[in-house]
């Protein structure tokens, strides 16, 4: 009987200055690790090794001008592009931490946890007091603005499964020492398993740039989490912080409920029992909460419904590919909320919609889209910054944005009556949290949308309808003219 291979787990070992003693290194490695692993080293130093090197070993020379970042994500894409299934980075002094591979890659190996960090929060006494104080500083900033739990998000010690770095995109992190930093960040908000051991903290000096350098340091970790939460604002986007890319999920787009909102309005403006069809429907809420009132709801998206959510009828299809593969004159209403700034086309997207809608001039059509004439934008591009992001007006994947006059033309020219315009305010609930500064800034808004609707509404909300067509006009008079002839034979 063949015994089952062992999964290959890669030591990655950033030697700056001092090389490691590799044979010291070697023998501290626990030996009854080496019946779960097949171990090997990578040694990225700054110089060549004399001597001989073990089999297992691998060592490459670090490039000029590498910084502490780059030694990391060449180790990483070594991993992966090697085939290892984990790799774990020992930092400085790595004979001193070999002991605790054990328990870095226990977790990984029963599947528990796809990244494994050691913290020295409960070891900290063994640590200067400025560092420690810098280190509870910038885990406590880090944890607030990237909503995580981690304690010692700067610990040099961590194991990670190479399945788990696939999806992360550590490749446009910094090239310093913030790097750790970054990656702490990304495993969040791709919401990996992470798990922490408790290590010693070191008591040796640590080699760096000093006291001044350390300020540099924390400055830096500090702009790079105020950067990670501004792009969850959709204020700011970095590719290094998108770790859930918008082209292959719609997640991003939830309902907005409990506040003034295109989905609050929408729901307002939809009758209980009225047959609805919901164009660019996303992960299907809207049409689950129209459902619940008894509305008979039919579905049209790229992607397909999440899980728990499911219509009367749905179909797979991307909006840019014409025609629609529903008849929509068949409805009572239809829901477009923020998919027009998606589309490649609108005018001819809008325009089909016109050729099928016209047949039903009774049919409403509820449509928002984000104002791009919104005071923050203004104010942004009178500063030099025009940038994209996850959601919001500038989200990645909008393709075309409107101002109240360009959506109303686009619309008026198209054969539709414009029943309803208006303006609706930022969620500030969403990204603020429900609280009394949120509420006290939509009111503040709704009052400025009043003054201004085209400076300070965030996004447009409007209900049209079809203009009758030519077809549906030369039914009318022919059904008009039967019915005479038939009152007058009679």
């Amino acid at each position: 009987m063949t015994e089952p291979s062992r999964p290959r787990a890669l030591l990655l070992i950033p030697a700056a200055g001092t090389e490691p003693d590799l044979p010291r290194l070697l023998s501290c490695v626990p030996t009854a690790l080496a019946a779960e692993w097949q171990l090997e080293c990578l040694v990225i130093g700054e110089g060549r090794a004399g001597g001989s090197l073990p089999p297992a070993v691998t060592r490459l020379t670090r490039e000029a001008g590498w910084g502490q970042g780059d030694t990391l994500k060449f180790g990483m894409h070594f991993a992966i592009e090697r085939g290892f299934a984990a790799v774990a980075v020992l930092g400085s002094n790595p004979e001193v931490k070999a002991v605790h591979l054990p328990r870095l890659l226990s977790p990984l190996a029963a599947g528990v946890a796809d990244v494994v960090s050691g913290s020295r929060l409960t070891h900290d006494r063994g640590l200067p007091f400025l560092r420690r104080l810098g280190n509870r500083f910038l885990t406590g900033l880090q944890n607030r603005l990237a909503r995580s739990r981690w304690t010692d998000v700067h610990s040099g010690v961590r194991a990670y499964a190479t399945a788990a770095l696939k999806r992360i995109p550590f490749r446009f992190n910094s090239s310093g020492p913030e790097f750790d930093a970054e990656v702490a960040i990304q495993v969040t908000l791709a919401g990996l398993r992470h798990v922490e051991i408790a290590i010693p903290a070191s008591s040796s000096p640590p080699r760096g740039p000093g006291f001044f350098g350390s300020l540099a340091y924390v400055w830096t970790v500090g702009v790079v989490c105020v950067k990670a939460r501004a792009q969850e604002l959709s204020l700011f986007f970095d590719r290094k912080f998108d770790c859930v890319p918008s082209t292959v999920s719609n997640m991003h787009y939830k309902p907005r409920l409990g506040f003034e909102s295109t989905h609050t309005l929408a729901l307002e403006r939809i009758p209980s029992g009225s047959r609805v069809l919901d164009i660019g429907c996303a992960g299907g809420d809207l049409g689950r909460m129209l459902r619940e009132r008894g509305c008979v709801v039919t579905g049209v998206d790229r992607f397909p419904l999440d899980a728990g959510n499911t219509f009367d009828a749905f179909h797979l299809h991307d909006l840019n590919q014409t025609p629609l593969p529903v008849d929509v004159s068949a409805f009572d209403y239809a829901a477009m909320l923020d998919v027009l700034e998606h589309l490649q086309s609108p005018e001819t997207f809008v325009d089909t919609l016109k050729a099928g809608a016209e047949r039903n001039p009774a049919l409403q059509i509820i449509l928002s889209t984000p104002n791009i004439a919104f005071i923050v934008s203004r104010l942004m591009l009178l500063a030099g910054q025009f940038n994209y992001g996850k959601r919001g007006i500038l989200d990645l994947t909008h393709t075309r944005l409107f101002t109240f006059g360009t959506f109303r033309r686009l619309f008026e020219q198209s054969g539709f009556e414009i029943v309803e315009l208006r303006g609706v305010p930022a969620p500030f609930p969403l990204a603020l949290g429900d609280t009394w500064i949120a509420r006290a800034l939509l009111g503040i808004q709704r009052a400025l949308i009043k003054v201004s609707r085209s400076l300070f509404a965030f996004q447009i909300f409007a209900v049209v309808r079809p203009r009758p067509g030519l077809g549906y006009l030369m039914n009318q008079a022919a059904l008009g003219n039967g019915g005479a002839g038939a009152s007058e034979g009679s």
